[in-house]
């Protein structure tokens, strides 16, 4: 009886173990003023972004990001935010995300 409960242990473990995820695009490009990178993996993740210097060498320099990410979320539907980051602070939308 022992043997029984430890094997439906071990086999409700494995099947609750998280499938392994591999990377299957990344690019990104950096430079001093601005960058842009994605990236997607096997589980259907993926995200995009772009950022560029603002106000270069001055006392009010900053960064502006554009992006998106996405994923598969429990229900088996695809969740995806866009957003910007800014001089205003990060602002994202998405279908599923309450609007003030």
């Amino acid at each position: 009886m022992k043997f029984i409960i430890v094997f439906v242990a071990l086999f409700a473990f494995a099947l609750a173990a998280p499938a392994e995820v591999e990377i299957v695009k990344s690019e990104s490009d950096v430079g001093p003023e601005s960058f842009s990178y994605n990236w997607e993996t096997s589980d259907g993740a993926k995200a995009e972004a772009s950022g560029q210097l603002r106000n270069v060498g001055s006392e009010n320099e900053s960064i502006a990001v554009k992006g998106s990410y996405s994923f598969v979320g429990d229900d088996g539907q695809t969740y995806t935010v866009t957003y910007v980051a800014d001089d205003n602070g990060f602002q994202p939308s998405g279908a599923h995300l309450p609007v003030a």
